[in-house]
């Protein structure tokens, strides 16, 4: 059996890692969008609810020690260091940036690795994450502008995230 946290356990890991009110909304606000997310999906394929609701509730969880892109990689430490599932790690660090690839990764400072999501409940947390701010439900088309602004329209982010939308739309309408 896989280990992952209880919600409530999750919630107080995240509060003693030192992650702030917003970011735990943040974070309850994006598992309970994944979770219909997946709910929603029509996929032949098994998806893991449990690990999307703790991966979704845990992703952000290393951002009680930095906001920047690394708070991925940092959290994904954290949740390996106390001895939880590599599943959730793995969701936890490939959340960012609807993935990113070894090259754009070492452009970045990021230890040379792929950062895109492979599974099925890698992609439906990172999706929702894209899609929630703060607490606040967020279009695809403000996703986008959003993505592109910050990055530029030509980045190749925003045609990971608007792939990302198509595939999970598909699994949607299947």
């Amino acid at each position: 059996m896989k280990k992952y946290p209880s919600k409530k356990e999750t919630l107080v890991f995240l509060k003693r890692v030192g992650c702030n009110k917003r970011v735990i909304e943040h974070c309850i606000t994006v598992s309970e969008y994944a979770v219909e997310i997946a709910k929603a999906c029509k996929n032949k394929n098994p998806i893991d609810i449990r690990l999307i609701e703790i991966g979704a509730l845990m992703h952000d969880v290393g951002r009680g020690i930095t906001n920047d892109i690394r708070h991925a990689i940092l959290g994904a430490t954290l949740v390996r260091a106390v001895g939880y599932s590599e599943d959730l790690a793995n969701l936890v660090e490939r959340h960012i940036g609807a993935g990113i690839p070894i090259k754009e990764a070492r452009k970045i400072g990021l230890p040379a690795r792929s950062y895109m999501p492979k599974s099925i409940e890698e992609k439906i947390v990172s999706y929702a994450d894209k899609l929630i701010r703060g607490k606040k439900r967020t279009t695809v088309k403000e996703a986008v502008e959003e993505i592109s602004q910050k990055l530029g329209t030509k980045h190749p982010a925003v045609k990971r995230f608007k792939n990302l939308h198509k595939e999970i739309s598909q699994l949607m309408s299947d």
